[in-house]
């Protein structure tokens, strides 16, 4: 099989890690980059060995021989990137949060279905290992039925050190870490019913929220309450883990600090550990993230290839989406809101 040509549209910060994700794959090959800054797109094709560069990302589209794109820039130019794929009939990977709004999101997919190609979303929470054991050893069903769940991702990491621009957001932590947060009790629970929404700042010299808190009626009957902050200092916090915590009518599921599972039931406590690979170029701080673009992208390379649906397709992630944005509707309004047949507040 022929290997699938690509370029990376935007050179920033997540550009590192997911142009070496993409060569860890075997069938997929990085033949171009675009950043507006060409002196930026340069460092990146040096180092990783890219040989077209470009600062004009029409040009780039209408010269090279592509089979897709991957959008790595900011969300306020993914809809714009989007089109001008759909308009060369290219197939489309784009960095979450997919858009800036939901009808952004809407319009995103629906491009896609009109010019009839695939739109992808890189959203690789759910693929982080510990993560993806915690599933199957979920749905083994060892606790019984779950009735009550926590996700619990709060930490005092200073992520605005190594990506500024966030502190400029109007809107931040549900979409930044709330997609994956969400999107992750998706694929854990279930699609959700109706939720209820409470954000912070706490951080005086930001313009978005850093804390948010939102409880779910997910899946078959199941109670889930995301917990995001970017404000707490705790004993337990090893950031970027994600704990989530499940009561079941037979036992209780955890995964808890340093990638540790643990599945009590009547006949005790069942403790097991798994942690992430490492890739030589991940940065260490970011282990449990940087491989799991790998897998998130093996993925996304499957369904380009043929081989399965993706997981995170554009249709897919707009639920996501949809539950970020009522997130924001509730806590304006301060009430409970039906994920379905709600409208978005403008």
């Amino acid at each position: 099989m022929k290997k699938l040509r690509f370029a990376i549209l935007g050179t920033g910060f997540w550009s590192y890690f997911q142009i070496p994700g993409w060569q860890e794959l075997e069938g997929v090959e990085c033949v171009a980059a675009y950043n507006r800054t060409r002196s930026k797109a340069e460092l990146v094709a040096k180092q990783f060995g890219i040989p077209k560069v470009y600062d004009n990302p029409e040009e780039l589209l209408d010269k090279e021989d592509l089979d897709f794109v991957d959008i790595i820039t900011g969300v306020e130019t993914h809809a714009s990137f989007v089109q001008m794929a759909a308009d060369r009939k290219l197939n489309i990977v784009c960095q979450k949060p997919m858009a800036m709004s939901l009808a952004e999101a809407e319009a995103m997919v629906a491009t896609s279905h009109k010019a009839q190609i695939q739109l992808l979303i890189n959203e690789n929470w759910r693929w982080q290992y510990p993560i993806r054991q915690f599933k199957r050893i979920l749905d083994e069903g060892h606790i019984g039925k779950p009735f009550r769940a926590r996700v619990h991702y709060c930490n005092s990491f200073p992520v605005f050190e190594n990506q500024p621009f966030l502190k400029e957001l109007d809107q931040f932590i549900l979409t930044d870490i709330g997609s994956h947060i969400l999107d992750t009790s998706r694929y854990l629970f279930g699609d959700a019913h109706s939720l209820y929404c409470q954000t912070a700042r706490v951080h005086p010299d930001i313009k978005g929220e850093d804390v948010a808190t939102v409880i779910m009626k997910m899946g078959d009957d199941i109670s889930v309450n995301c917990e995001m902050s970017y404000a707490s200092r705790t004993e337990i916090e090893h950031f970027p883990q994600t704990y989530i915590y499940v009561e079941g009518d037979r036992g209780f599921l955890e995964l808890g600090p340093d990638y540790t599972i643990r599945e009590t039931t009547s006949e005790g406590t069942h403790i097991r550990r798994f942690p992430p690979k490492h890739f030589r170029w991940a940065d260490p701080a970011y282990d449990l993230v940087h491989s799991s673009i790998v897998d998130c992208q093996a993925d996304l390379l499957k369904h380009l290839q043929g081989h399965n649906m993706a997981e995170t397709t554009g249709d897919d992630n707009l639920k996501t989406a949809r539950l970020v944005f009522l997130s924001y509707d509730s806590a304006r309004q301060n009430n409970v809101v039906k994920t379905d047949n709600t409208s978005i507040a403008k």
